[in-house]
């Protein structure tokens, strides 16, 4: 059977559009547009190195140009969304904590994330830790130093910080704020008041079907294989879902031009499909992406969709790093051009471009080296720098921008 056939361009373009990356934002962003992105996202990915602007608050720099961080700190304090273990650990909007709460009911599934072995072995501090929560507030691990005394020998018992993380991964505690990026750990049930397991909570079955469904939404277009990944989830019945959904009319079949296998297109693009067809969409957003963007997050997609081998080499030792520490890959209208590796100098309010890499066949034209250039300029503008600085730059970018400019 034959299905319809749309381009490579178009299936990338149908992909960002579900992903928010359809058209710059053309108004001032708001508070409340950290939610709905987080929403339109399902996840938002939780990583801390800061050598820029750290993962979250850059996935949504990305879809949301100069906002607020502290607009993220300020919905997790407000309950609107909570951090648990999904793709990896994620801000996860608050409305889908039954997607999630069958893991911390059943945590021993979780790997390294757990240990009924140290939960066991440690049960009476655990026991306390808990009680002393209870009744004297939300605790960070850094209240736990071995410098700190008090008078009531609270300090002298010196719990672990794997205390914290067991009983946040077992759902006994949950994370009310973050302090300075900083985990601040409360009850469960101060944090999700008026939850109730027995008439709330989905099975797993339940639950991972609906995480599936959802994936196939974020995505707009997928393969069946792409499915599962979006949650991290195993052994995943994608089969099961497709015919649903294809029976639903929830998604339709397409084909890409230059691309095997089936892939389908979930019903929130279908606005756009007709257009795809005819080969008339396009994203129009240039920006740099984190590394742990949903975009990027699954690096066989990355590769496959956009034609894009993207690795972080954060962890590999420098002398053996082609492109850098930290790269951001770079989006230019509906393709992934290259990667940035920049540093933020805070105090000197400067960004600092390391190293600027185009992809093989990337040609500098006056409109790309304008698009990068602006989305440069935004990033740094974001973080408050006042300049940019270009270390090591394609020489084709340098004739246009020199070796730095002012923002």
């Amino acid at each position: 059977m034959s299905y319809p056939v749309i381009s490579l361009s178009s299936a990338r373009t149908l992909h960002l559009s579900a992903q928010n990356l359809l058209k710059p934002l053309t108004r001032k962003p708001s508070a409340g547009d950290v939610v709905d992105s987080i929403q339109n996202m399902g996840l938002l990915q939780i990583d801390t190195i800061s050598v820029v602007a750290r993962s979250p608050y850059l996935v949504l720099f990305s879809r949301l140009g100069n906002y607020s961080p502290q607009w993220l700190e300020d919905a997790l304090s407000a309950g609107e969304i909570f951090e648990y273990w999904a793709h990896e650990a994620c801000f996860i909007p608050r409305e889908d904590y039954g997607l999630l709460r069958h893991k911390m009911l059943n945590p021993q599934g979780m790997g390294w994330k757990f240990s009924q072995d140290w939960f066991e072995e440690h049960h009476v501090d655990i026991h306390d830790l808990l009680s002393h929560i209870a009744k004297n507030g939300p605790v960070r691990s850094a209240d736990f130093s071995t410098e700190k005394k008090s008078n009531s020998g609270w300090w002298d018992w010196k719990p672990h910080k794997k205390h914290l993380e067991t009983l946040f991964t077992a759902g006994k505690l949950m994370v009310s704020e973050r302090r300075n990026f900083h985990r601040v750990y409360d009850l469960a049930e101060r944090v999700m008041p008026g939850w109730d397991d027995a008439t709330q909570a989905l099975s797993r079955e339940a639950a991972e079907y609906q995480m599936l469904c959802r994936s196939a939404q974020y995505l707009g277009i997928f393969k069946a294989e792409w499915l599962a990944d979006y949650y991290r989830l195993k052994r995943a019945d994608t089969r099961r879902v497709i015919e649903d959904l294809l029976e639903s009319g929830d998604i339709t079949p397409v084909e890409v031009s230059g691309l095997e296998g089936n892939y389908y297109v979930h019903r929130r693009q279908f606005p756009l499909l007709q257009k795809a067809l005819e080969s008339q969409i396009r994203s129009t957003v240039t920006t740099l992406l984190s590394p742990f963007d949903p975009v990027v997050w699954d690096r066989k997609r990355a590769a496959m969709l956009f034609n894009f081998d993207y690795r972080i080499e954060c962890y590999t030792p420098e002398a053996k790093r082609q492109y850098g520490y930290f790269t951001l890959p770079i989006l230019q209208r509906g393709e992934l051009i290259g990667r940035v590796d920049a540093k933020m100098h805070r105090k000197e309010k400067r960004l600092e471009v390391k190293s600027l890499h185009l992809e093989t066949g990337i040609k500098v034209t006056a409109r790309r080296a304008q698009d990068i250039h602006g989305a440069i300029t935004r990033f740094a503008a974001w973080q408050g720098a006042e300049d940019v600085l270009l270390t090591k730059v394609p020489e084709a970018l340098t004739v246009l921008w020199k070796t730095g400019w002012r923002v």
